[in-house]
């Protein structure tokens, strides 16, 4: 499993310098020109970016049915509250890295040059810390605070020992 996660970026890094010295028109003899690949990228990106936002638009809905049905008929409106703004900062937090995986695609697609970086390096860490802040508030204590919460809850103190 590493060896395959350590090969990915090698293989998206590597094939992006190989389309670069494809050549282009008809003398290529048929195989894709980097205008091909070019909008084959934009097309991948551009349906990525519809998944995320189509997966935000319907995790807000099922969060709003799921608490209006909560609200109603299972755990009281204050109970529903809570588990709808943990819904939907789920939902939000699905879309948004799909969002931010569609910048990076979108941004291999076009010719690479420092402004298009750096607004794709603002755009991720916008989304990361939006990201982060939906994961804090879903989750209710702070990432590094998982493990003494974990460990809270089976009776042990954080370092392994029971009480």
């Amino acid at each position: 499993m590493l060896g395959r996660t350590c090969f990915v970026p090698f293989l998206l890094v590597g094939s992006s310098a190989w389309a670069i010295d494809l050549p282009s028109g008809s003398a290529s003899g048929g195989s894709l020109t980097r205008q091909t690949i070019n909008e084959a990228l934009e097309w991948i990106a551009t349906g990525i970016e519809v998944t995320g936002v189509g997966i935000i638009v319907v995790g807000a809905i099922a969060a709003s049915l799921v608490f209006v049905y909560g609200g109603l008929v299972t755990v009281g409106w204050p109970g529903a509250f809570r588990h709808y703004r943990a819904n939907l900062g789920r939902g939000i937090l699905l879309g948004l890295e799909l969002l931010v995986a569609a910048d990076i695609i979108g941004t291999v697609a076009v010719t690479p040059s420092l402004e298009n970086l750096s607004i794709l390096g603002l755009i991720v860490l916008i989304r990361t810390f939006l990201s982060f802040s939906l994961e804090v508030e879903i989750e209710g204590r702070w990432p590094w605070r998982r493990g003494e919460t974990e460990a809270a809850q089976d009776g042990r103190s954080p370092t392994g020992e029971r009480f």
